[in-house]
């Protein structure tokens, strides 16, 4: 198979905002007690901190994390996690099934987060609470003293103000599973009270309104569409979320479902394209793709009700699950003009890159890799190749491109990064990019994820699926070449220097 792409600088979709590259911990499963924080592991720091862990995210380079959820945070009492641990209640968790120790709350989040080099991306309560909890909130996390939530926040010991940035405003509030579900108009309505109040407090955040639950929603288009009307002069984003699996083991339209993800994210741009119309403003509201990942091996795992941390939504990644995320990472970026955060969801254990045992190691899982590459060498500005392959059809999707691919643009550092998925099971694509006014520019890696079986996963004691580095590119007077394996993931990069 030949494939060709063209590469220019002037073929510039958008800058690229570091916070695509997010992530997200709830207080769902192991994801924070045993994932996180597990005080008594041999890691530990002085604040309970895995510190294998932290080394882990920081190789991900993870800029934002979302917390503490997700459905979690529609009945979650924040003052609940703040003060002397010995005083904090336990309290049943009805979104997960769960007891919430609240041993782990807001400050140590947020000393979490200093600790892994990112920052905070905080949800309020806007299910079981409102408005005056949510700036309650900012003023405890942002305000520099001299109130009472702020006092309070010093008298718990941490004189200086977070300084939190980003703010969810509540989560997926059109689902029935939703504690505190509303229809579009009461959501709408609640979210523009909370975005103004919180505003108020703080004038240097931003607020992200929550869409549907996913594009398949009942509520999905209308929801946006409502909401927005309302809200509109106070939020700053829309957010999607979006999962995606393969039940029925067609692998083919699985690595397709892009296309599908591709018509989400067009659509929803559009309802937020016609507000603006309708109420002539000048303002353009951008999108948080805040939950996004491979989602469906563990829907049906047992755990035992109202435990601490039961191990559930524990997903244990194959390798075409790492092609799926490169390809939906590819997706997400050829949007970087309007997508400026997304969080893959969620961060470790639960549904995530990253897994651990509690009392015992941690390993890499396959869709780890993707997202290292992507969020290390994708940075700068996103540029749209002009890609000219051979399509075929699965039992779901027609013309689907068998290479999808993406490239950024570091112009201060001199380096170019071209992405590609191999999506055909059996056949390598000779692969030919024109790199236009890129003169100079010679390829310095070429990284791969090739020859694994499409089912082969990671363990504790075999990290089996990984990349590996292959032979530099030939480049013949601006013309690169390259050898894209069957069924395969791909990194090269390119520096002038």
């Amino acid at each position: 198979m030949k494939a060709k792409i063209t590469l220019a600088k002037e073929f510039k979709i958008g800058d690229i905002d570091k916070r695509i590259y997010g992530s997200f911990i709830e207080h769902l499963g192991r994801a924070v007690y045993g994932g996180i924080y597990e005080p008594d592991h041999k890691t530990a720091d002085e604040d309970g901190f895995r510190t294998d862990v932290i080394n882990l995210v920081k190789e991900l380079n993870v800029p934002i994390v979302r917390y503490p959820g997700g459905n979690f945070v529609s009945g979650y009492n924040w003052e609940d996690g703040v003060g002397p641990v010995e005083k904090r209640p336990k309290r049943l968790d009805l979104a997960w099934g769960a007891t919430e120790p609240n041993t782990f709350g807001t400050n140590e989040f947020m000393k979490w987060c200093k600790k892994a080099d990112t920052e905070c991306m905080m949800a309020v309560n806007l299910g079981t609470r409102g408005a005056d909890e949510a700036r309650n909130l900012v003023e405890y996390t942002n305000h520099k003293g001299g109130t009472a939530w702020s006092d309070l926040r010093k008298s718990h010991g941490y004189d200086e103000p977070w300084g939190v940035k980003l703010w969810c405003l509540g989560n997926e509030m059109d689902g029935a599973w939703q504690m505190g579900a509303k229809t579009a108009a009461e959501y709408g309505r609640t979210a523009l009270e909370a975005s103004k109040m919180m505003k108020w407090t703080d004038g240097s955040i931003e607020t992200v309104l929550c869409g549907s639950s996913s594009r398949n929603s009942k509520t999905f288009g209308e929801w946006e569409a409502t909401s927005l009307d309302i809200a509109y002069d106070s939020v700053d984003y829309v957010s999607l979320h979006q999962y995606y699996g393969n039940h029925d083991g067609d692998t083919e339209s699985f690595l397709a479902q892009t296309l599908e993800l591709e018509e989400f994210i067009h659509t929803v741009l559009c309802v937020c394209d016609y507000i603006k119309a309708k109420k002539r403003s000048k303002k353009t509201i951008n999108l948080s793709f805040d939950e996004w990942n491979v989602w469906y091996h563990s829907n049906d795992a047992e755990f035992e009700r109202w435990s601490v941390a039961p191990p559930i939504l524990e997903d244990i990644y194959n390798f075409e699950d790492a092609l799926v995320v490169g390809s939906m990472l590819i997706t997400l970026l050829r949007h970087a003009d309007r997508i400026k955060i997304a969080c893959l969801a969620q961060l470790v254990n639960v549904i995530a890159p990253i897994f651990t045992k509690t009392g015992g190691g941690v390993f890499k899982q396959t869709i780890f890799y993707p997202f290292e590459h992507m969020s290390n060498y994708g940075r700068g500005v996103a540029l749209n190749p002009i890609i000219n392959c051979p399509k075929h059809d699965t039992k779901r999707f027609t013309d689907v491109p068998y290479i999808e691919s993406i490239a950024t643009y570091d112009e201060e550092n001199e380096s170019l990064a071209v992405f590609c998925v191999n999506k055909s099971l059996d056949e390598s694509a000779v692969l030919d990019v024109n790199l236009m006014d890129f003169d100079g520019y010679k390829p310095v890696k070429f990284i791969s994820m090739d020859g694994y079986d499409k089912h082969q996963i990671n363990t504790f004691d075999n990290i089996s699926v990984k990349p590996h580095d292959n032979p530099l590119p030939a480049v013949d007077k601006g013309l690169l070449t390259a050898e894209l394996k069957p069924f395969s993931w791909n990194v090269i990069i390119l520096n002038k220097r």
